[in-house]
């Protein structure tokens, strides 16, 4: 099993910037990829931004992109995600999740293990 610890979640005002880790223990040789997905309050959870553990290819989806950057930290088997210039539609719980299957794009069913998760609200 692959144990996650999510960290750096908080309140932000609208245009400011937070940075999200997550910390990965256990049998990490066996991931194949790290992803975020948040989840805001009577949504469904949605797919943020993920990371191949093999080569570092890295996904986003279209809401985030150019605004959120993930980066792995190879020594410390940490992945983050960087906020930028956040909205008040950024808020949600985020959850970091691993998976061992191999994806063409990252869906949540792929993901096997996930944190407990991190809050971040965005006021306006």
């Amino acid at each position: 099993q692959v144990q996650l610890v999510e960290s750096g979640g908080g309140l932000v005002q609208a245009g400011g910037s937070l940075r999200l880790s997550c910390a990965a223990s256990g049998r990490t040789f066996s991931i194949y990829g790290v992803g975020w997905f948040r989840q805001a309050p009577g949504k469904g959870r949605e797919f943020v931004a993920a990371i191949s553990w093999t080569d570092s290819t890295t996904y986003y989806a279209d809401s985030v992109k150019g605004r959120f950057a993930i980066s792995r930290t190879n020594a410390k088997n940490t992945v983050n995600l960087q906020m930028n210039n956040l909205k008040p539609e950024d808020t949600a719980a985020y959850y970091c999740a691993a998976s061992s299957l191999r994806w063409s794009w990252p869906r949540d069913i792929d993901f096997g293990s996930w944190g407990q998760g991190t809050q971040v609200t965005v006021s306006s």
